[in-house]
């Protein structure tokens, strides 16, 4: 396997398959993912250490249900900013790093300067979240969009 750039890594068909098959299963043995791969276990374990050294592989996660963890809104905001200046945008990433219901903050273009996604215990919850993103420095607007039901949530990439 080689690794072309930290940006941009050359994956060979095999490096595809070990991917696709941690996306699917992060918890699976290196024995199975070997075997599913079609190489042995050994250099299989050589390919995902270096693909997570390469900064491709980022990491592994439960994927745990919110609803069944008490938090039963999840929800979008499209947040615009007073100035598109890198100070201004830095200090709004900043703050929103800090709060535990943003699970997603990706700077947007098009519509507004960022978009969020947030999770809150209730409607009451989901107010005053907004209330302190409509109230934070440098915020000009935020529109908020409720999710009704998700229908497809994928980990990754395609492969």
């Amino acid at each position: 396997m080689k690794l072309q750039t930290e940006e941009a890594p050359l994956l060979d068909a095999i490096d595809r398959r070990i991917l696709a098959e941690l996306q699917a299963d992060g918890r699976i043995t290196n024995v199975e993912l070997a075997r599913r791969a079609g190489i042995s276990a050994p250099p299989c374990l050589r390919r995902v250490r270096r693909l997570e050294e390469a900064g491709v592989i980022r990491g592994y996660h439960a994927d745990s249900d919110p609803q069944r963890l008490g938090w039963e809104i999840t929800f979008f905001a499209i947040v615009g900013l007073e100035s598109q200046k890198e100070a201004v945008l830095s200090g709004f990433e900043q703050m929103v790093a800090a709060w535990p219901e943003v699970r997603e903050c990706h700077m947007i273009r098009g519509g507004g300067d960022f978009l969020l996604k947030l999770v809150a215990r209730d409607t009451a919850h989901e107010n005053q979240l907004t209330q302190r993103l409509t109230g934070a420095p440098a915020v000009s607007r935020v529109q908020t969009l409720q999710t009704i039901r998700t229908s497809r949530l994928l980990a990754g990439v395609p492969l």
